[in-house]
């Protein structure tokens, strides 16, 4: 019994120590700073929209792009067409007029977003190259007019990489849309603002991500696995950048409406997690102790966050275990610290999170949702398993997205 003491004293220990870091950093991040100083528009934007059968959505979506306020001569609108075979380059070429360039992609052997990114990189940012950043997007995105101002502003500032907030086009379709989207508004406030503060590096989040292209020539895009966005942010933090986050700029995107959606995107996040991961967290810790910059070890501790999930199961289990045989298995780190910071670290486990929402002033309905958000996010929990022995699949599985929300409607929408 003292071995198993001893063993789940130190699991309970660093699975304790991770939720205070948590809270600690999310803290930080309910104080707004000063964003960069607003500079005249001086940088020239290609911006990039991979699209896989997005008949349905691709017309607003290149619609809201023409809407961003940004000298229409300093930035250029590209629709990568990936394997379509379906009307979305035909709707894409009637806004050829309007100065949008549609490239077409056909490689059957070679499909998904990263790979159809390195291509289009690769067209785009020809010699001689008339850009000095690309920003990416997902064809289902709307985006806020500012945009190009406020990655123009960072980029002045100094950023060489860039997220954009992520928010939602349709929150309130069902609960499954809901409680996606209140996870999104909560950990952009709590998550990537508070590192962003902390000169820390923010994520990637796939779409409406602008980088500088210098850097990216430099590092190259080069991705493999099926978070590509994960995979390029562990990336540019090992080469001693960071990802800048944009709290004004915002990019709404189609949230999943049904658990079969969410399950087959989530567990397909978890699988490029895991492979990211296994690929990244070494090279970063080691990093760390060489260089003592906490950096390198907050992006390694984010990209654990698979494993947490599941060593955190597995402790629950024996923890659930112990207590129905009255204690006999092993005395718990929770019945050794005092029941007032015990309850205290709890209530901080469930409620920080609210915290980003009311920051943020989040549509009122949302508390209603987060009430019930730990039933959402315990399904994380067997996703993170699948994601493990799927971790070296490259199949991308397409979301499909139907919600053909044009900017002037989106205030209905939400």
């Amino acid at each position: 019994m003292r071995i198993l003491d001893l063993i789940m004293t130190t699991l309970e220990g660093f699975l304790l120590a991770y939720t205070v870091y948590t809270i600690g950093v999310g803290l930080l991040g309910l104080k707004r700073r000063p964003g960069p100083p607003e500079a005249a528009p001086s940088r020239r934007f290609a911006l990039i929209t991979a699209a896989h059968n997005e008949e349905a959505v691709i017309a607003p979506h290149i619609e809201s792009l023409l809407q961003i306020d940004y000298p229409r001569e300093m930035f250029d609108i590209y629709i990568l067409c990936d394997n379509c075979t379906d009307r979305t380059v035909a709707i894409a070429r009637r806004y050829e007029a309007q100065g949008v360039r549609v490239l077409e992609r056909r490689d059957p052997l070679r499909r998904g977003k990263g790979f159809a990114l390195e291509w289009g990189f690769a067209q785009v940012l020809k010699e001689p190259c008339p850009y000095d950043a690309v920003v990416v997007f997902d064809a289902d995105n709307l985006v806020s007019p500012n945009i190009l101002r406020v990655m123009n502003n960072h980029l002045a500032a100094g950023a060489k990489a860039v997220q954009a907030y992520l928010d939602a086009k349709n929150p309130w379709d069902s609960w499954i849309s809901a409680c996606y989207s209140v996870a999104y508004w909560s950990t952009n406030r709590v998550w990537q603002l508070a590192r962003h503060h902390l000169g820390l590096s923010a994520a990637l989040g796939g779409t409406g991500m602008c980088l500088d292209v210098q850097t990216l020539k430099r590092l190259g895009w080069g991705t493999a696995t099926l978070t590509e966005d994960l995979e390029y942010t562990a990336k540019l933090v090992l080469h001693g950048l960071r990802v800048e986050w944009a709290h004004d700029a915002r990019v709404y995107d189609e949230k999943p409406l049904t658990l079969t959606q969410t399950f087959r995107q989530r567990t397909r996040w978890l699988a490029g997690h895991w492979n990211v991961a296994l690929r990244y967290v070494g090279p970063l810790l080691e990093r760390f102790l060489r260089t003592g910059c906490w950096r390198y070890a907050d992006t390694a501790i984010y990209l654990l966050q698979p494993f947490l999930i599941v060593l955190g199961a597995g402790v629950g289990v024996v923890a659930i275990a112990n207590a129905a045989m009255g204690g006999e298995l092993y005395t718990s780190l929770i019945h050794r610290i005092p029941p007032d910071l015990g309850a205290a670290l709890a209530m901080g486990v469930y409620c920080y999170p609210m915290l980003g929402l009311i920051a943020d002033r989040a549509p009122l309905r949302s508390y209603l949702y987060y009430l019930s958000y730990l039933l959402f996010g315990l399904t994380w929990i067997p996703i993170a398993f699948i994601g493990f022995f799927r971790r070296n699949d490259t199949h991308w599985a397409h979301t499909q997205h139907t919600r053909a929300i044009r900017m002037s409607e989106l205030g209905s929408a939400r």
